[in-house]
């Protein structure tokens, strides 16, 4: 960048909020995802501290063809922070400010930058709840809404988007618009904010969000059930639905898969016996009824194969068999190239969990898998190097083909069962190649289209979800 270009730049964010040196600009290089291939330095970080400072330096960069990616907490699994060739980052993290708390119409707004961790205590603190849980409590609130992220209670409560009713977004000319607001209703043109959930900071950039809020349940309990088999398990999820009982999370996790978690915090899982669990959290006004679902549960399960049901007794066992669901991907991590993220019928969970152990077999990586069995969404970790009784063991030699060739097993399966190739982590670079395979070329024109009339410039995150045919503006001396 000229000298001139930096000058400039610091003018807008302030002394101190504008970094070039390499080792400031390397933890902004990336994101989360396992494998630590999809890098890349930036020109410079930005770290606005208001909507008004976005607007000025997207303005600064649509005026000199510069790329710019808008980046949160950096917890994704896609690339999809991973700044542009030869562009700026620009940080949200000073954004950071939880604006106010409506309890009479139960909505919370807050700036892009609140973390989301700080976001659930503010909401508890009024009483209400933000049910929505993405994995990792540093993600920020822009962020998880440009992913339209999910989480465990997305089959009782629905992914981010359900909850979201206003956000304010900068576009790429440097205007801000101001969608919804603290409201659950609107039939009133276009739903430009269903535009932005989901874009991955393609078509604007999120600055502030509005969610709504429930009243905070007075009860959770945690159960955990082993069977011998994920086929078992996965259809006594079904018979439980069938019932009319819905849990607040339904997480279905190999042994083989856990074992590499309890090893990470030495800790037990609750269930010895058996090669797969359900994990079951529950959630109600009162202690009565939460256990009478616990009962009907239990029936369910025990009716379908259940080697055991095991009640999680107090807080602290609770928390500590969610914290080793939770790590199993950092688990795994220091040996995984990716973690795949397809979305499924419930009810093709599965054969394609067979499939997947098919592939682990016929191409020798190992594929421990593991998900949301109530809402389809299934994770599966492709491994470079050997497992053995949870203790990651040498590296495997010609991983990186048999992990390409996986990696189209999985996605195939998965589109062929009616799903998608992400559930709730994105697109971002990692997943793009697929995009048309999955959704169809017609799709994709017309998202690119979509882009081109939002961002004519080209300048909004390029290279994310797909690439736009022809090159964007070049950049001006």
């Amino acid at each position: 960048m000229s000298q001139g270009w930096i000058d400039d730049l610091r003018a807008i964010v302030g002394e101190g909020s504008l970094l070039l040196e390499p080792s400031d600009l390397e933890p902004y290089s990336r994101d989360e995802t396992a494998s630590g291939v999809v890098a890349r330095l930036p020109a410079a970080v930005a770290k606005p501290a208001s909507e008004a400072q976005v607007a000025e330096v997207v303005r600064f960069c649509a005026d000199r063809g510069i790329p710019v990616t808008a980046r949160g907490g950096g917890t994704g699994l896609a690339g999809a922070c991973v700044p542009s060739p030869g562009g700026i980052v620009l940080s949200l993290e000073r954004l950071d400010r939880i604006l106010w708390i409506d309890v009479h119409n139960h909505t919370i707004t807050v700036q892009a930058g609140v973390p989301m961790g700080a976001l659930f205590a503010e909401a508890k603190k009024a009483g209400l709840f933000f049910p929505p849980h993405p994995g990792d409590e540093g993600a920020f609130a822009g962020g998880v809404v440009a992913t339209n992220a999910g989480g465990a209670r997305a089959v009782k409560y629905g992914t981010v988007k359900r909850f979201l009713t206003g956000m304010r977004v900068v576009l790429a000319d440097g205007t801000a618009l101001d969608l919804g607001g603290r409201l659950l209703k609107s039939s009133t043109g276009y739903h430009l904010m269903d535009l932005m959930i989901g874009s991955e900071g393609t078509l604007g950039i999120i600055t502030q969000v509005t969610f709504s809020l429930l009243a905070n349940p007075a009860c959770l309990r945690t159960l955990v059930v082993p069977f011998e088999t994920i086929d078992q398990a996965t259809a006594a999820v079904e018979q439980l639905l069938n019932r009319g009982i819905t849990p607040c999370a339904v997480e279905f996790v190999e042994h083989a898969a856990i074992r590499c978690s309890e090893r990470l915090l030495a800790k037990t899982w609750p269930a010895r016996g058996g090669n797969a669990s359900l994990m079951f959290i529950l959630d109600g006004s009162d202690e009565e009824e939460v256990m009478g679902a616990a009962a009907s549960v239990a029936s369910v399960m025990e009716a379908n194969g259940a080697l055991d049901v095991l009640v999680a007794e107090g807080e602290a066992k609770q928390a500590e068999i969610l914290e080793i669901r939770s790590m199993i991907y950092e688990a795994l991590r220091p040996g995984a190239v990716e973690l795949f993220d397809v979305s499924l019928p419930r009810s093709e969970i599965p054969d394609h969990v067979r499939r997947v152990h098919e592939l682990e077999r016929e191409h020798g990586i190992p594929l421990p898998t593991y998900g949301h069995a109530a809402d389809g969404n299934v994770h599966t970790q492709s491994m470079r190097v050997s497992i053995d009784d949870g203790v990651l063991g040498g590296e495997i030699k010609g991983w990186e083909e048999k992990h390409e060739r996986v990696r189209a097993g999985i996605y195939a399966d998965a589109i062929a069962r009616g799903g998608v190739i992400s559930g709730e982590h994105g697109i971002g670079l990692v997943k793009k190649d697929f995009l048309a395979m999955n959704v169809g070329e017609r799709a994709v024109r017309v998202m690119k289209a979509i882009k081109r009339a939002l961002d004519p410039k080209g300048i909004l995150n390029p290279g994310k979800i797909f690439d736009l045919d022809g090159p964007v503006t070049p950049p001006r001396a």
